[in-house]
């Protein structure tokens, strides 16, 4: 069976609570490997959320749905303060990436707490911001960015991941909305050890199954090489997306 957009590959999904310093209960779902130990993990940091961005955004659904099974990584996505989805809705208000970090915090603590290994983040547009500017944590591995604005994360930042030094990689659609891949390597060039990827033909919101593949493939090819490249086949059971 070719894995198409709809499809939900097996895995071990549940509802989990995070709880940020300043007393917010967040909305998420931590998804396992379905037979064995995951390799890595990944934490997801959703688009706006005032531009209907959330844990269900597309590309996030997908790589939950996938990786697990694909790579053996564990993928967390929640909802951050005051978002919500079809899981349900965080407390507090939308904090315009500031109020944000302790959403972060309260991620990265999950993963510590849960034993899950070698956590990396993977912010998209707006959680990009997130990373940048709240991710220099010692527990998190690197980061990958897709769509990054470069909008409310500064020079200071990409300075400040310069001096954290941990692997950062960022996807830049050709037809980018914000920041297109020629103006991303004159600004991630502060911080010399990351690594810009012009995607052709690609936009914004990464829309369609090709553009989704080469997300996915290009997240497993940083935190779980030995799966690079990811199958386009699955002969197990499987699911079907009902957001679709």
């Amino acid at each position: 069976m070719e894995i198409r957009a709809s499809t939900v590959l097996p895995a071990r999904r549940r509802p989990i609570t995070l709880h940020t310093a300043d007393g917010l209960a967040l909305v998420g779902e931590l998804a396992l490997p379905q037979d064995n130990d995951p390799v890595a993990t990944i934490i997801f940091l959703h688009p706006l959320p005032t531009a209907e961005g959330m844990m269900d955004s597309h590309v996030i659904r997908k790589a939950s749905y996938r990786l697990p099974a694909l790579a053996d990584i564990a993928v967390l996505r929640f909802n951050t303060r005051g978002t919500t989805s079809r899981h349900g809705t965080s407390e507090g208000e939308f904090g315009d990436g500031e109020a944000e970090r302790y959403d972060v915090a309260a991620a990265i603590e999950f993963t510590e707490f849960e034993d899950l290994p070698e956590p990396w983040l993977v912010g998209w547009s707006f959680g990009t911001e997130l990373a940048l500017k709240w991710g220099h944590d010692p527990t998190v591995q690197g980061a990958i960015l897709l769509s990054p604005p470069l909008h409310r994360a500064t020079d200071a930042d990409l300075d400040a991941w310069a001096e954290f030094g941990r692997p950062l990689v960022a996807l830049v659609p050709e037809y980018d909305d914000y920041l297109r891949p020629d103006e991303a390597r004159k600004r991630f060039a502060r911080v010399p050890h990351a690594e810009v990827i012009g995607v052709p033909n690609a936009r914004h919101l990464w829309v369609g199954e090709p553009y989704v593949r080469i997300v996915l493939n290009e997240i497993v090819k940083r935190v779980a090489p030995q799966a690079y490249p990811l199958p386009t086949e699955w002969d197990g059971p499987y699911e079907k997306d009902t957001l679709l």
